[in-house]
């Protein structure tokens, strides 16, 4: 009795140690771009661009108005005044370029902060239905890593972290 105890065990232990590793892959892009926190991403990311475009036209009026200012009685300008003219007119183009810059890092480090929840998000739901799913490895498509991969011998779980994340099936990219 005691024997054939150890041989099933013996059995069971080398079954599963010959059990197959099981792959699966997802794009997380297509994912993430379907996911409804994105929707606020895009909206927060608008305002401030929205934010920016106003103050760098501000800034414009403001420097075509003086151009224009400029243009029109610069014969009548002695030789300080026409230099203090033209230095302002130099100062309102370098601000202008600075805010242009300023803001186009501002926009990138918004947008950084504010996908950083809605990437961990998607990135816990893969991993949660990769380790439910008994999945060795997933790998992400949107990557595009891997050199060769057959298909036939992975599970596409987008439908199950899609599924997961309350993204209805047919559900498209936010606009």
């Amino acid at each position: 009795m005691k024997l054939s105890l150890a041989l099933v065990a013996l059995l069971a232990a080398t079954l599963t140690s010959y059990a197959q590793p099981k792959f699966g892959y997802v794009n997380s892009q297509e994912i993430i771009v379907q996911m409804p926190e994105l929707q606020e991403v895009q909206v927060s990311l608008e305002k401030l661009q929205n934010e920016l475009s106003e103050q760098l036209e501000i800034i414009q009026v403001e420097y075509n108005n003086r151009l224009a200012e400029y243009q029109k009685n610069a014969a009548n300008y002695s030789d300080a005044i026409r230099q203090s003219k033209e230095q302002e007119l130099i100062s309102l183009q370098q601000r202008y370029e600075e805010l242009g810059k300023a803001g186009s890092q501002d926009m990138q480090n918004q947008q950084a902060k504010l996908m950083q929840p809605v990437i961990e998000k998607a990135r816990a739901a893969i991993d949660k239905i990769a380790s439910e799913g008994g999945y060795t490895a997933i790998f992400d498509m949107a990557a595009a890593s891997l050199a060769y991969y057959d298909k036939n011998q992975m599970t596409d779980i987008a439908p199950l972290v899609k599924k997961e994340l309350g993204i209805p099936e047919n559900a498209t990219p936010v606009q």
